[in-house]
């Protein structure tokens, strides 16, 4: 019988601007989740008893003790799916423990419910860009030609209170703006047609709202641009700010950091082709 099990699950960029809640990226940073048979060491976090529960339910199997582990390079609270590193390490290492009785579209759905949406799961789960809904995903990859550059802020937004922040209502053309914008996004990954980002990540949805949050994302977007990049967006729901580039990165990633004039640092990356792997302990 299996007793320890380790996978690795990428960071993730969700939202890229319009496509709210539906568009990510896996990018390779990493997290390393280990799930092992046995009494954990000391209460188990809330987000992890709650994965384990809902693993055992969804798979329809008795219960058993386990422990757990995490390390990586992944901030927390920063807009690049910690959260989903978490959920999605305890879901398949449970899975793995249990001989697999769920597979990678079901460990999916569970990871976006229990989320609350499917934007980071998805690239978790099956890397590369991803389109999704809560129970569904279509994935594709992404020339290692193109690079996000990550400007990682030294405090943390919490994404409930990023969320707090955004109206219930909005003016019907705003949403249609944003809709064409996701819509080209997607058309633009899908066909690899890159340089057809510029100019499509201009957001109505949620990034007005929360710029408050963080009042130094234009001017980190636009000397981005300026550097040469095809545009920017907050990841996820902050506090990382990203630009995509296919060239001279680190003049992005320079150009980004001073325009900050924030306690900052900047990460350079490509995306993650594989979501969730297993590796050796």
């Amino acid at each position: 019988m299996l007793k320890s099990v380790t996978h690795r699950v990428p960071a993730t960029s969700a939202n890229l601007g319009p496509g709210y809640d539906c568009l990510g990226v896996a990018l390779k940073i990493y997290n390393r989740v280990t799930v092992s048979r046995g009494q954990p060491r000391k209460a188990l976090p809330a987000m992890v008893a709650k994965a384990g529960s809902r693993f055992f339910e969804a798979a329809e199997i008795r219960p058993f003790a386990f422990d757990w582990a995490i390390g990586g390079d992944v901030p927390q609270s920063r807009g690049l799916g910690s959260s989903v590193t978490v959920r999605l390490g305890v879901l398949h290492g449970l899975n793995e423990l249990a001989d697999g009785p769920l597979d990678r579209e079901e460990l999916f759905v569970l990871c976006s419910e229990l989320e609350g949406h499917p934007d980071n799961a998805a690239p978790g789960e099956f890397g590369g860009f991803t389109v999704a809904s809560m129970d569904g995903c279509i994935s594709f990859d992404v020339s290692p030609d193109l690079s996000f550059v990550l400007l990682i802020p030294e405090f943390e937004i919490l994404t409930d209170d990023a969320r707090r922040v955004l109206p219930s209502e909005m003016k019907h053309a705003l949403a249609a703006a944003s809709a064409g914008n996701a819509a080209r996004i997607t058309a633009a990954f899908a066909s690899g047609q890159y340089e057809a980002l510029r100019g499509a990540f201009e957001d109505y949805l949620h990034q007005p709202f929360r710029q408050p949050l963080m009042p130094f994302m234009p001017d980190v977007i636009r000397a981005g641009e300026k550097a040469g990049a095809l545009g920017g967006f907050l990841s996820g729901s902050g506090s990382a700010i990203a630009c995509v580039t296919l060239e001279n990165p680190e003049k992005v990633a320079a150009a980004m950091r001073e325009a900050s004039g924030i306690d900052a640092r900047t990460v350079i990356t490509t995306t993650d082709k594989q979501g969730v792997k297993k590796v050796k302990s």
